[in-house]
């Protein structure tokens, strides 16, 4: 194992969008497995703290391959475009208009059944985005037009999660 492996590499995975979750959280087990700390005691500290670096390193590694949206800005990273998500907030007209309605539906929502539809609104858009990332990352390598919609995949995950708080106030 490098410490100056990218993720991809590290994992001894394709560096492209499309994975197979599965095969990330079995190498993920095996890599841990390697790197355990617990296997190094007979070395002494020093070895010891070399293979909690690894884990640490591994865990870092496996929080962003296996989720999609972190995959995704991984790659235009990696490609030289960054996401630059803090400074950078700026979104298509249509795409923040969209927005607004979503907030409107959410905050007029009454019934578990308006924010099931709402949900189903919002994973229909997100679907489209994750494909929309799977080509532009995987077939096309444009990694520069591939910014828009992992920033705009970051303002629905926010979305969501607002969406689920609103579940759980209605549902207790």
């Amino acid at each position: 194992m490098n410490l100056q492996s990218n993720d991809f590499e590290l994992f001894g995975l394709a560096q492209q969008f499309a994975q197979d979750r599965s095969a990330i959280d079995a190498r993920w087990k095996a890599l841990q497995r390697e790197a355990h700390p617990d296997k190094f005691a007979a070395q002494g500290p020093a070895a010891q703290r070399v293979a909690m670096q690894w884990s640490v390193r591994i865990n870092e590694a496996y929080q962003r391959l296996k989720d999609p949206l972190k995959r995704a800005a991984y790659l235009c990273e990696l490609g030289g475009a960054p996401i630059n998500a803090h400074s950078n907030t700026a979104m298509p007209a249509a795409f923040l208009m969209q927005q607004m309605e979503w907030r409107e539906w959410l905050e007029e929502a009454r019934s578990v059944q308006a924010l099931e539809a709402l949900r189903d609104n919002v994973d229909a858009v997100q679907r489209d985005l994750l494909q929309q990332c799977a080509q532009l990352l995987d077939v096309q390598h444009d990694c520069s037009a591939a910014v828009l919609p992992v920033r705009a995949l970051m303002f629905i995950e926010k979305f969501a999660h607002d969406l689920e708080r609103s579940f759980e106030k209605l549902e207790s």
